[in-house]
């Protein structure tokens, strides 16, 4: 967690299919006000995402001179998908002069999981005994032991377990039938909840949370007080195929560029 974060942050994800933007700033009073979108089930992250940016900054009054930083999610995730977010970020960040913050996906999934309330409204209130403070850390230690799983593709599952605000094991890749985690929440897909073992199943059926970041949640575990480190994909075995070097990787760098 962090002690305290910039504002405004735009915030990006494309380690799923689900393509995840979001702005979060802090409003006048000390409270945290945190703005998503998102588009489900898609493979254009490529097209979509600074069109999708552009759109959540109008709707959200920020000018795109005012980010402070940004934060994009690294993974664990699919080559390609990965790439376009995290060059994005990078170009932007080079282009605005910004800190640009990677963090591991499952890290802002299971936040979310463990803030089960993680609400994207002006109020920073998350539950009773948990929330999230102006400088973006979280007071309370939620409990609970988390599996949190997302498609690998060639028939593997990306995975990682946390107990309350640490992780234990992974992030890692394999096939989903082999995982036996001692948790008591499992955060998936439901195409890869499907092939989990029977109990690990069960447990996907009655979760409600999606295994996508959030915009609150990739702020939160984000090091705002670190030194901003080169971004490094957790693609976590060699990619199936890499695109022709000739292709544009995002709208993003074309203009970074102007």
């Amino acid at each position: 967690m962090s002690a305290s974060f910039p504002s405004p942050v735009l915030t990006i994800d494309t380690s799923t299919p689900t393509l995840v933007t979001g702005v979060v700033h802090t409003l006048a009073d000390g409270t945290v006000a945190a703005t998503e979108n998102t588009v489900e089930n898609t493979r254009a992250h490529n097209e979509l995402l600074m069109p999708t940016v552009f759109e959540l900054l109008e709707s959200t009054g920020t000018k795109l001179s005012e980010l402070a930083a940004v934060v994009v999610g690294c993974g664990p995730g699919p080559f390609s998908g990965l790439r376009v977010g995290m060059a994005t970020a990078s170009g932007l960040g080079h282009a605005l002069g910004i800190p640009v913050y990677g963090v591991c996906s499952h890290d802002a999934i299971a936040w979310r999981a463990l803030h089960a309330t993680d609400t994207l409204d002006t109020t920073d209130a998350l539950n009773s005994t948990d929330t999230l403070d102006a400088a973006g850390a979280t007071t309370g230690e939620p409990s609970g032991n988390v599996l949190v799983a997302t498609d690998a593709r060639r028939r593997e599952t990306y995975w990682a377990t946390y107990s309350g605000n640490r992780r234990v094991a992974g992030p890692d890749v394999g096939p989903a039938e082999t995982l036996q985690p001692d948790v008591d929440r499992v955060v998936a897909h439901p195409a890869i909840a499907q092939r989990l073992p029977e109990k690990l199943q069960k447990l996907a059926a009655g979760e409600a949370t999606p295994a996508v970041p959030s915009a609150r949640g990739l702020v939160a575990v984000a090091d705002f007080a670190a030194v901003p480190q080169p971004l490094t994909p957790l693609y976590l075995r060699r990619p199936d195929a890499k695109e022709p070097a000739a292709k544009p990787v995002s709208a993003a760098l074309r203009w970074a560029e102007n």
